[in-house]
């Protein structure tokens, strides 16, 4: 055989290997998460750790969910001068979400909480009603802790991994809307409908995976949700 036909074949087995490792990686890491509401106790410890060198003050926005907002690095500094809290982490599920709900949201007494969540519900398998139900009871705990803290429910985002999973995401959609109707201290805003292009398709606003919101992607959310928060909180910024 030839010597460089040789090392290519070699070269090419090791790449399939090292990807159906990761695929493999990746497959067990979803199924023990999805399943396993504890899964990200790591993550919130080093929350609390933080916490314990400075406590966030009372009254603030928290931000909550999954991997799009732990990578929302410039979140502060997109939202200010409203003052906020980031609290996401990992590839959360709503599951998730619930079961440190006090440990990263009630605990901070907010004035207001954002929460993004739920795509990662659907990509491994759950279903919207599922979601939905896990939804409100989000909102039931909240309103019962925080009765005078408003709740904003951002939309599912029309990512281009989980594009063929949409149709599901948007009964996620109308399960959001009809929570938020119901109670005017809840608030559904579609930023993922920021995402889409003229086409209706998911846009030029993802990184390489097609699942996590690049520079521009997260300029559309900022666009969309800085302004509404700002007109909705006003006594929280500083005085002009």
């Amino acid at each position: 055989m030839n010597p460089l036909l040789k090392w290519s074949l070699i070269i090419m087995a090791v790449l399939v290997a090292l990807g159906l490792a990761a695929f493999g990686g990746f497959s067990y890491y979803a199924s023990e998460s999805a399943s396993n509401p504890a899964y990200f106790e790591e993550e919130i410890v080093a929350f609390e750790k933080m916490d314990a060198e400075r406590f966030p003050a009372p009254g603030q926005v928290v931000f909550v969910g999954s991997s799009s907002i732990r990578f929302w690095d410039t979140l502060a500094e997109d939202m200010a001068p409203l003052p906020t809290v980031r609290r996401g982490y990992g590839g959360a599920h709503m599951e998730h979400v619930l079961h440190n709900l006090d440990r990263v949201v009630i605990n901070y007494a907010p004035r207001a909480v954002v929460v993004f969540v739920g795509g990662n519900d659907i990509g491994s398998g759950k279903s919207a009603e599922h979601v939905i139900d896990n939804y409100q009871l989000f909102v039931d705990r909240l309103r019962a802790a925080l009765p005078e803290s408003d709740i904003w429910i951002l939309s599912m985002k029309p990512s281009k991994a989980r594009w063929a999973l949409w149709d599901e995401m948007l009964k996620v959609n109308d399960g959001m809307r009809r929570i938020a109707d119901a109670d005017p201290a809840i608030h559904w805003v579609d930023t993922g409908g920021t995402l889409l292009d003229a086409e209706g398709q998911p846009d030029d606003v993802y990184i390489f995976d097609g699942l996590h919101l690049n520079e521009e992607g997260y300029r559309r959310w900022t666009a969309y949700l800085r302004p509404v928060l700002h007109a909705a909180y006003p006594d929280l910024l500083p005085s002009p």
